[in-house]
């Protein structure tokens, strides 16, 4: 068998590079993908080219280490099975499944050390959403939602989906989530979330409770359209002295930020969120591991499989791309099956 690899070519093309089966090192593994996600955040701004000059791939993740340059494979969501074993690495390994950050391909080798076994009681296509529920697992740890807070999360793709779903077990006085597309306000409602509105309501502030320059009623509003501007209105929903996170990675993208009314004298309060590291005050009582043990117990009670609307093969890469870059609201998670 040979070697499937989907590589970013150029803004607005894919190709899939063709090559030997690799053979594991000593300390290796070979696993066979079964599936794998593509990221409709990270992944667009490599597709789009809208990554950041200078900014690195993933410092933290091994398959990404180095720099931004066209041909590029990414990706960081893929499970699959371990077909070999190199020769210092134990054979329990042989034939288990495991989640792996790899970028998307149907054979890879990796350290075992690097990869997730995954449970016995969840399915490859949930342990799909690893990443997706690790990244809102640390949205909520960032954002310190406490009982009888007015929280609104603002896009509804799968990674605010995921943050709703987290939410909705938590004792809040209200949960409203804004999406642009009704297909992800449908799947919003049915994740826990009370409201669901549409960005484009020019009533939405007034049903809100907000008032630009003014503040609103939201103790905590989570922005993670992927949509600069949605940070104006997150300001404007948020009461005194409130948070907005934002778990939006723009890249390239850039917006005027109104600071000049409510920000300063409602002390509000802009928190970044990025997966890559916890916020320095928990990593203390957080150590490596505990909050990924935290993502598979949250998919074992989430179970977000039923949030794949699109699969296709890795043959047909360009018609995903195609399909999340110029029609968002018809898809949510969009899959790579490699059968």
């Amino acid at each position: 068998m040979n070697r499937q690899r989907l590589e970013f070519i150029a803004p607005g093309w894919v190709d899939i590079n063709l090559g030997p089966a690799p053979r594991p090192a000593a300390d290796q593994v070979l696993v066979r993908t079964r599936f794998s996600a593509i990221s409709p955040g990270t992944e667009m701004l490599v597709y789009r080219g809208q990554w950041p000059e200078g900014v690195p791939l993933d410092s933290t993740i091994e398959a990404l280490a180095g720099a931004f340059a066209y041909p590029l494979a990414y990706g960081y969501s893929t499970v699959g099975r371990v077909v070999a074993t190199g020769t210092a690495v134990s054979g329990d390994w042989l034939n288990r499944r495991v989640f792996a950050f790899q970028p998307h391909q149907n054979l890879f080798c990796a350290a075992a050390a690097t990869l997730q076994p995954i449970p016995d009681d969840l399915d490859d296509e949930t342990a799909l959403f690893l990443p997706s529920m690790e990244t809102a697992v640390n949205l909520l740890l960032d954002g310190h939602p406490l009982i009888g807070e007015h929280v609104v999360v603002i896009g509804q793709g799968i990674i605010g989906l995921l943050a709703t779903a987290l939410l909705a077990r938590f004792p809040l006085a209200t949960l409203t989530t804004i999406d642009a597309y009704p297909l992800r306000r449908e799947a919003s409602m049915n994740f826990g979330a009370k409201e669901s509105h549409d960005p484009a309501d020019p009533s939405l502030l007034a049903r809100l409770g907000g008032n630009e320059g003014q503040g609103g009623k939201a103790d905590l509003v989570l922005e993670l359209s992927g949509n600069p501007a949605a940070l104006n209105t997150a300001l404007s929903l948020t009461r005194f002295n409130g948070r907005v996170v934002v778990g939006s990675w723009y890249g390239t993208k850039k917006t005027e930020l109104k600071l000049g009314s409510f920000f300063h004298r409602g002390r509000v309060s802009l928190i970044s969120s990025q997966v890559s590291s916890l916020a320095p005050e928990l990593t203390g009582r957080w150590p490596d591991g505990r909050r990924l043990e935290l993502a598979w117990q949250m998919l074992r009670q989430v179970r977000p499989s039923g949030c794949i609307s699109h699969r296709f093969a890795l043959a047909d890469a360009a018609s995903a791309y195609a399909l999340i870059d110029r029609s968002p609201g018809e898809t949510i998670q969009v899959i790579f099956d490699h059968q």
